[in-house]
């Protein structure tokens, strides 16, 4: 209570409008490593590994098939000043975002959306499809 202040209470909000952009936040094993800093900072809900360096960037507008799941995929994430943020210290290094709109316009990882909804598991393959 002494963080948030007084009065404040946790709810259960199932509206549309709670996500800050859409509901998923994908990001690859490529542009984690060409981004240089801990892919924690992006906060993405996916990982996909064994992909080439950006190749995420060429992904807007299709879907991605990870079992029974279907994936939708928006476009790139416009970064914000929470990637400044050290995700075990809660440090803040400005280089960060700066570096985000230097090396990448600003954008990096993938706005998404579910089509299709199930479980997935760590391991299963994942496939890009138009």
């Amino acid at each position: 209570m002494d963080i948030v202040g007084e009065g404040t209470r946790l709810v259960h909000d199932e509206a549309a409008y709670r996500f800050d952009i859409l509901p998923l936040l994908v990001a690859t094993d490529g542009a984690i490593q060409a981004f240089g800093y801990d892919g924690r900072r992006l906060r993405p809900n996916i990982v996909i590994s064994g992909v080439e360096g950006l190749a995420e960037r060429s992904w807007e507008r299709q879907c991605l098939r990870i079992g029974d799941v279907m994936i939708g995929i928006e476009d790139l994430r416009m970064r914000c000043v929470m990637t400044t943020f050290d995700p075990d210290t809660l440090e803040q290094d400005t280089d960060v975002l700066k570096g985000i709109v230097r090396k990448f316009g600003g954008k990096l990882a993938l706005n998404c959306y579910v089509i299709e909804g199930g479980e997935i598991a760590v391991g299963e393959t994942v496939e890009l499809q138009e």
